[in-house]
């Protein structure tokens, strides 16, 4: 297992908690995420906020917990806020209101944050590193 610093460790924990919060607000407040899956998509909206809710408590719990296994989670938590864009993107594109976000600039002014949090999996678990074949830097 690569060496890691204690800011890597501390972003790891940080972002394994705000997964854990974000995915249980897919259950308090699902009408918030239902404004970000895409009118097009093909899969019922309900079904779709769920799963992910469930992928995101999963991701950041393993975050927290599972800390010999950070490269693999990191990968999955990037792929996940990839997969997700879209939805920002639709969020943008069809004037879907949520979380705050209420005017276009807001929404669109968030999908530039999307590309930092796929950063910070890559970089707080040292995935980032392990894909280019060395160890992370502090």
């Amino acid at each position: 297992m690569p060496d890691v610093s204690p800011v890597r460790t501390a972003a790891r924990l940080l972002l394994g908690a705000a997964l854990v919060l974000a995915g249980t607000g897919h259950f308090l407040l699902p009408e918030e995420f239902l404004a970000q899956v895409p009118s097009w998509f093909p899969v019922d909206g309900g079904v779709v906020v769920a799963v992910s809710g469930v992928v995101e408590v999963v991701l950041g719990l393993g975050l927290l917990l599972l800390p010999r296994h950070r490269v693999a989670l990191g990968l999955a938590a990037a792929a996940l806020f990839v997969a997700v864009f879209p939805g920002n993107v639709a969020q943008y594109v069809e004037g879907n209101d949520a979380f705050g976000l209420d005017t276009d600039r807001a929404r669109l002014a968030r999908l530039f944050f999307q590309p930092l949090l796929v950063a910070w999996a890559l970089w707080c678990t040292g995935a980032w590193a392990a894909v280019a074949g060395r160890r992370p830097r502090a």
